[in-house]
């Protein structure tokens, strides 16, 4: 890419590294990320997927997301970050509910669970971890849908 000259020819901008953002993007497209920033000395690039990246708090952007739908469960989705039997997911991947494609759900709404038994699988790095129930109880919302990319913190299941 060339570089950017003020009037006098004087190096105003700076080298951008187009095949290594070209990397990233395609990194970001391999793993399911949302976003990737990379530094080294003077330089840092951030490559983000364009529409999806929210910069609110995970608790504002579970109460923003469901208001278009007007649905009955999107009022229980709101406080769903604060509710003390939301189980979150400890890191960004993709979501399934199920533990191969075709197989039944680990669970469903109304199901009772006990601490440990799955209850999702996220995958990461091609690494599939399973989502255990922090406490017994019963599943009261499933709040992801199945191959849905999460975020860290992401509220996934509550168990009341």
């Amino acid at each position: 890419m060339a570089e950017r000259k003020t009037d006098a020819g004087r190096n105003s901008g700076m080298n951008v590294d187009t095949k290594l953002v070209r990397e990233l993007a395609e990194l970001l497209n391999e793993t399911g990320l949302t976003e990737i920033e990379v530094e080294d000395n003077d330089r840092k690039i951030r490559v983000a997927r364009g529409g999806t990246v929210v910069t609110a708090a995970p608790a504002a952007a579970a109460a923003l997301a469901p208001a278009p739908s007007g649905a009955a469960p999107a009022a229980e989705e709101a406080p769903a970050a604060d509710h003390a039997g939301a189980v979150k997911s400890p890191m960004v991947g993709t979501a399934y509910l199920s533990p191969e494609p075709g197989a039944d759900n680990f669970v469903k709404v109304g199901d009772s669970v006990k601490q440990g038994d799955t209850l999702l699988i996220v995958e990461a790095m091609k690494v599939m971890n399973p989502i255990t129930a922090d406490a017994s109880g019963t599943v009261k919302a499933i709040l992801i849908e199945n191959a849905q990319p999460v975020e860290f913190g992401q509220p996934l299941v509550i168990i009341g």
